[in-house]
């Protein structure tokens, strides 16, 4: 038996597909290092291939479609710091693959469509996030994606969403509740355009979660509307809108911290960050030379890219608080 790592934190990345996994992942490989994170795709967890799920009538977003029995015992397994055979879903081919040797490492990241689903694979979570894309949104990135880079009509694009939104409501979305934060991309309130690139943000942070302490602006706990535009942050119309409250997400007391709109200059974003608290950087302005190291990366100039690095500090404080907790002394 190979044993790992002493303490093995292990967090979840919750979401559709295309909802911003991906880019979210790299900027988490960034503050943890490609050799210390492990990331496991819970497709891998398929129990029926494509012509399976075919055969059956099930999306794979149904529940059936997956082995949470064999999730569980290999996730549980790699947190107590053994290595594990896991199986392989080959997404050129829609088939299983033979399985491959995972060694436990200092961080396990599981993303996929369930990594909140089956209550015994929540509780082994240290840390979770579900990025919670809007349905106009989500059409607009797909359009985006699928009929530039795929060929798709139009119309495709659609009836592929509609035709995933029973299963994505019955068994993906009620997620967020066990959610530490939640990543809430909606179109923007600033200009009434439905065609508009800009976006509202909003990042659900739970209250009383351990090792984790919400960001703030301004003053703890308060309420504030802010509209950091003018001398010291150069927007163009219409601008950027920040908000900051307590709030309830399903039964859980949050604290909501939103943007509205984009930023024209990230060398600017110092400014922002220095009128948030308990970002957990380690010096001052790191939060924005996170975000300025990958420009390219995209929501890089608006709430998603500056929240994904936000959670993404939060995530690296909790792994650093569990890694250095001390035994109680024995009287």
């Amino acid at each position: 038996m190979t044993t790992g790592p002493d303490r093995v934190v292990l967090i979840g990345v919750a979401g559709d597909s295309g909802c911003g996994k991906s880019t979210f992942l790299r900027r988490l490989t960034d503050l943890f290092g490609a050799e210390f994170m492990t990331v496991i795709c819970l497709d891998d967890y398929h129990s029926l291939d494509r012509k399976g799920r075919k055969k059956a009538g099930v999306t794979a977003l149904n529940p059936k479609a997956n082995n949470f029995d064999l999730m569980y015992e290999q996730i549980k397994a790699l947190k107590e710091g053994k290595a594990i055979d896991k199986p392989i879903y080959n997404h050129e081919t829609g088939e299983i693959d033979p399985p491959e040797r995972i060694e436990p490492n200092k961080v396990v990241v599981i993303e996929g469509l369930h990594p909140l689903f089956d209550e015994r694979v929540r509780s082994l979570l240290d840390f979770s996030v579900y990025l919670d894309i809007s349905d106009e949104v989500k059409i607009q990135w797909k359009i985006q994606r699928d009929m530039a880079e795929r060929g798709h009509t139009y119309e495709d694009v659609l009836a592929s969403i509609n035709a995933r939104k029973p299963d994505f409501s019955a068994y993906i979305e009620p997620q967020r509740e066990f959610a530490d934060v939640v990543i809430q991309v909606l179109p923007t309130q600033l200009v009434d355009d439905k065609e508009s690139n800009l976006l509202r943000v909003r990042l659900i942070q739970k209250e009383g979660v351990e090792y984790f302490e919400p960001v703030y602006l301004f003053d703890e706990g308060s309420t504030i509307d802010w509209r950091p535009c003018g001398r010291k942050l150069t927007c163009a119309y219409p601008g950027i809108k920040m908000y900051y409250g307590p709030d309830s997400f399903y039964s859980n007391e949050v604290s909501i911290l939103e943007v509205d709109g984009q930023f024209d200059n990230l060398e600017e974003m110092i400014y922002i960050e220095s009128h948030l608290s308990k970002t957990a950087t380690k010096h001052y302005g790191e939060m924005t030379e996170l975000l300025l190291q990958h420009k390219d990366y995209p929501g890089s100039n608006n709430g998603t890219g500056l929240f994904q690095v936000l959670v993404g500090l939060k995530m690296r404080e909790t792994y650093e608080k569990l890694t250095t907790v001390k035994e109680p002394a024995t009287v």
